[in-house]
């Protein structure tokens, strides 16, 4: 019988102790990461444009992490037949990159670095926002590896190229990855209803590589369906915007638009997308813990994060 950590030692209730992401260890040297997943906080929201408060996401995150950090061996699936996350998948916390409050510029280059220090030490960088501004210097850091794909989940297409002179806020995000020579496409999936991005950027957005999906499109095509429709053997990105969630079960977020998907919508994609692809990068962003009082989205973006890792992985040790 596994040994799943009861049998000795602290019982460690999720309420108990410090709360890195999982209750996973946590180093504060980015020069010495040694793990398969390392996740960095990046709590910045000087990107948006009406409420804010997605700084407190890491936080918020890492806190109803702990719900699932229990001390058992992996986490046995009976639908799947399958324990994802054994203790053979080392999974550590960095902390978070330095933000400098007022200055978009300082801050997203601390997060490039962070990306930057994971993706260096071969660990798959999971970045917790944060405002979707951050997802901007995480794909600034793949510079110098082979190319990617991004797949999006949001309620917005985030295309816009510069208005007002912003050209790094948190409806910029897509459009500065699309201008990336690395960036060989974009599945964009959830747009949905009154958009940040005028007819012209969604117009931009597919005459460089976008394909596009609204959340009825998605669930005719399927989870599956809309798998298949990345270029087959690309690395894939994964950016999850927690408004791709409908507010009735993710009301924590700045920008939240009703008619979104369900949780088995997006649970669904991540395992399809794990069994077809390498996914080479994560973040999930604008969950804003103040606007949700029961901690519901705090929970649904950790739980989706750590099923996702648990897909990842479980693949890869099956290939």
């Amino acid at each position: 019988m596994a040994d799943h950590g009861y049998e000795g030692g602290r019982l460690d209730l999720p309420f108990v102790g410090i709360s890195t992401f999982g209750k996973r260890e946590y180093v504060t040297d980015w020069d010495a990461i040694e793990a398969d997943v390392a996740i960095m906080g990046a709590p910045f929201d000087f990107g948006t444009q009406w409420r804010s408060g997605a700084r407190f996401g890491p936080r918020g995150v890492r806190e109803a992490s702990t719900l699932f950090s229990f001390g058992h061996a992996g986490a046995y699936d009976h639908e799947d037949d399958a324990t994802y996350l054994p203790s053979s998948v080392r999974i550590v916390d960095i902390g978070d990159a330095d933000i400098v409050h007022t200055d978009t510029m300082k801050s997203h280059a601390n997060i490039e670095a962070g990306v930057r220090a994971i993706l260096k030490a071969g660990a798959l960088p999971v970045v917790i926002g944060g405002d979707h501004s951050i997802n901007i210097p995480c794909i600034n850091a793949f510079d110098d590896q082979e190319d990617i794909h991004i797949l999006q989940i949001d309620a917005h297409l985030d295309f816009v190229d510069v208005r007002h002179g912003v050209r790094y806020g948190h409806g910029n995000p897509m459009r500065r990855a699309a201008e990336k020579p690395y960036v060989t496409g974009l599945t964009q999936v959830g747009i949905r209803n009154v958009s940040s991005t005028a007819k012209e950027g969604y117009e931009d957005a597919r005459s460089m590589g976008s394909d596009i999906l609204s959340v009825r499109q998605a669930r005719k095509l399927g989870p599956q369906g809309v798998i298949d429709r990345i270029p087959e053997g690309a690395r894939v990105y994964v950016t999850i915007d927690i408004d791709g969630f409908c507010p009735s079960i993710a009301p924590g977020t700045g920008t939240p638009s009703h008619g979104g998907f369900l949780y088995y919508d997006v649970l669904e994609m991540m395992q399809a997308l794990a069994k077809r692809h390498d996914v080479v990068g994560i973040d999930l962003v604008e969950v804003a813990p103040d606007y949700d009082p029961t901690g519901g989205t705090s929970i649904l973006a950790a739980q989706i994060l750590l099923n996702m890792l648990g897909f990842i992985f479980h693949e890869r040790e099956n290939r």
